[in-house]
């Protein structure tokens, strides 16, 4: 199979909303299980959305209309919603409470309507913008930053801020 920046993506956004839901099937007596489980869900976030603000958004903006720099500004504001406010909360709770599944529930939604959205809208605009070659570049890049110092660092910060530095250790 051709490598493809957006298949990428959308497989990731498929393990996260398998994660999710496994989270959300889980009991307050499950606290092992919801650390676990939350810690994986951020090794695979906070790449990903540091990558696609770094330099997919950016890439994406640079060659949209109107409609697309649209949707660019709202998947921005989900990004920035998700870690200034639902991951710290999410982070903050006591995994063993009602208020931890109510908070995770909540970031799984915010996630699985984000990831829609792009898969509907934002990646259909992008298979127009970007040629198979330049998808394939971008796949081939991304997984270079996500080894990187650069990627490493980016995720770090991003841990720092929404509370996940725990799931970097595991």
């Amino acid at each position: 199979m051709a490598r493809d920046i957006l298949k990428t993506l959308k497989a990731e956004h498929d393990e996260l909303r398998d994660l999710f839901e496994k989270l959300n099937g889980t009991t307050d007596r499950a606290e092992k299980t919801r650390a676990e489980l939350l810690a994986k869900i951020d090794q695979g976030l906070l790449p990903h959305a540091k990558w696609e603000e770094m330099v997919f958004y950016p890439a994406f903006a640079e060659r949209a209309e109107r409609d697309g720099l649209k949707t660019h500004a709202e998947a921005i504001e989900e990004h920035r919603a998700v870690e200034q406010t639902v991951m710290p909360d999410v982070h903050d709770a006591d995994y063993a409470t009602p208020q931890f599944a109510g908070r995770a529930k909540v970031f799984g939604e915010f996630i699985d309507h984000h990831a829609k959205e792009e898969e509907n809208t934002m990646f259909k605009m992008a298979r127009e913008l970007f040629s198979a070659e330049e998808r394939a570049a971008m796949d081939e890049q991304y997984e270079a930053w996500k080894q990187s110092e650069e990627g490493m660092s980016a995720v770090a910060d991003a841990a720092a801020q929404t509370g996940a530095s725990d799931a970097l250790r595991h």
